[in-house]
């Protein structure tokens, strides 16, 4: 990474009401070039860590990144509250790109709008609540066309369905949310729902989303390899196939996370700490997508939707 970035961090460390920021960013930026003098890894999760980020999607974007120089520098995500945790508020500070963030909150886009972020650097934040039928439409009318650095995609149901539909752009890399819970041996997603929100679909929370192999099937038939998931079991990372081999030629293990983060509510909202393969039971009747034959099936009717090495993991 170069010298400029470091001594831009240390000059937005000064005023005070930076000072936080800028203490994680530095953070990262430290961690980030151990990351970087690694020759291989075993697998994605040998360079996560947090910053801005839920999990660790910080480290491995940066990681990918690093290893992918001359991408353009421009990234779309939605789905992303007040953008304070985020797949890419990092890129702002470490690498000062361009990008575009949607969410579906009026209060959450105004908060990003008013926060200090947004002047510093060349981000818009639109207020839209996205589906498979805007979603090209939405992005070209930001200005933001043809190849860009990354996509992330984060809203939580239909997030399959938008990513099949995202042409207007070509990301060199795609992060996307699967759910674990769908496990990893169908390849399903719950059905399209233009208005999906997942605790209106179901009590519990629990039920949104794509199983991870039916992303990774998705990502195939765009164009794009898949290299492995972070370890806490939500996120999965793709890199197009034409840059691909930059990645793949140096992590040991392409490997999947199930989640272990226990996320479950009762009817009455309070979380039940449910967790493990029993998270299943609660959404089991509720129908899915075969994604390859595009039947509609109570999720109960696969059988088993966990592999010996995932029901072990979790």
């Amino acid at each position: 990474m170069k010298n400029h970035v470091l001594n831009r961090l240390r000059a937005l460390a000064t005023p005070v009401e930076r000072h936080g920021e800028s203490s994680i960013a530095l953070q990262c930026l430290s961690i980030a070039q151990v990351n970087h003098a690694k020759e291989r890894i075993r697998s994605l999760s040998d360079v996560e860590f947090r910053g801005f980020s839920q999990w660790g999607e910080d480290g491995i974007i940066d990681w990918l990144l690093e290893r992918l120089p001359g991408i353009p520098e421009t990234f779309v995500e939605f789905g992303v509250g007040d953008y304070r945790e985020s797949n890419t508020r990092l890129l702002l500070f470490l690498r000062n790109w361009r990008g575009l963030v949607m969410d579906g909150s009026d209060v959450h886009v105004e908060s990003i709008q008013a926060q200090d972020i947004y002047w510093r650097y060349d981000l818009t934040a639109k207020r839209t609540f996205i589906d498979r039928d805007n979603i090209n439409q939405l992005i070209a009318s930001s200005g933001v066309q043809g190849d860009i650095g990354l996509l992330s995609v984060d809203i939580d149901g239909n997030d399959y369905w938008v990513w099949q539909a995202v042409e207007v752009v070509r990301p060199v890399v795609v992060v996307c949310e699967y759910n674990a819970i769908l496990g990893d041996v169908h390849r399903i997603s719950v059905p399209y729902l233009a208005d999906f929100q997942r605790t209106r679909a179901h009590h519990s929370n629990l039920y949104f989303g794509a199983s991870l192999p039916a992303l990774i099937h998705l990502g195939e038939q765009k164009g794009y390899r898949f290299v492995g998931t972070n370890s806490n079991g939500c996120n999965a990372f793709f890199v197009r196939e034409d840059r691909a081999a930059a990645v793949v030629g140096v992590i040991d293990e392409i490997r999947s996370y199930p989640s272990r983060f226990r996320e479950a509510r009762d009817a009455s909202g309070k979380l039940t700490f449910a967790s493990g393969a029993r998270r299943a039971e609660a959404i089991r009747h509720l129908p899915v997508v075969d994604v390859l034959t595009g039947q509609t099936l109570p999720l109960t009717e696969l059988g088993d939707l966990y592999s010996p090495a995932w029901l072990g993991a979790q």
